[in-house]
């Protein structure tokens, strides 16, 4: 009997499945709607990755720690004295000793001390850091944890502009903890420097003002909610990120 040429396997074709469009509203200072604005999947449609967040958090928290400027300890090697053995090594009937500036005798080297010289930094690709922030974001955006105003602007620095602009935002809903909280409330970003805002904001100790290029996973880990101006040319900012 002639034998059937073997048919080849084809594998399945995967069913691509498009990416919804993200959406998101954008106020005004007066907590009103006034647009929407897509957001890209790319960046805030990513799956929460507990374990890259933690890896580039943990990481840059070590960069950020400093050594120990008061607190430094010697060990055996650099404590002075101890160069001649205190008594031979057998015949006494104590025991056996080499040096006296051995951590075992007092005035000796000290054992795993704190040491002003050690370094905690840690090297971080730079896309696991873009990977991280764009984890966080994408939770955060979830969780409606992240605002999108048009424009906040002052001509002149004023605390009492700010805590008012703070509570409107705190009545939009899903943002009713903005004026509660305490501490790391909100991080306002902005597309460019302003004196003006960071002054008006800076008085209030729950809030803190920072440029949108130099966000990063442990700010936007920090703070409870995101306040992002300028939505536009905040988001182009952040896409740069993944180089």
């Amino acid at each position: 009997m002639e034998k059937k040429p073997a048919q080849k396997k084809t594998l399945k074709e995967k069913k691509v499945v498009p990416a919804k469009d993200l959406k998101a509203p954008i106020f005004d200072i007066k907590g009103k709607e006034v647009d929407s604005i897509a957001l890209p999947t790319e960046i805030f449609g990513v799956k929460w990755n507990a374990d890259l967040v933690h890896q580039v958090v943990l990481g840059m928290q070590n960069n950020a720690r400093a050594g120990r400027a008061g607190a430094h300890t010697k060990n055996r090697g650099e404590v002075r004295g101890g160069g001649r053995k205190p008594w031979r090594q057998k015949g006494t009937g104590r025991a056996r000793h080499g040096s006296v500036r051995s951590p075992l005798w007092k005035g000796g080297g000290v054992t795993h001390g704190p040491r002003s010289d050690k370094d905690y930094s840690v090297t971080i690709p730079k896309k696991m850091r873009a990977s991280a922030l764009f984890s966080v974001l994408s939770r955060k955006l979830k969780d409606k944890e992240i605002l999108f105003v048009d424009a906040i602007a002052f001509t002149a620095p004023k605390t009492a502009d700010a805590k008012n602009i703070l509570g409107t935002f705190s009545k939009i809903a899903g943002f009713e903890k903005m004026v509660g909280k305490k501490q790391n409330a909100a991080l306002i970003l902005t597309t460019t420097a302003d004196e003006a805002v960071k002054k008006s904001f800076r008085n209030l100790g729950n809030v803190a003002v920072e440029e949108v290029r130099n966000l990063n996973a442990l700010d936007a880990m920090t703070y409870t909610y995101l306040v992002v101006v300028n939505p536009t040319g905040a988001i182009a900012t952040i896409t740069a990120k993944r180089g």
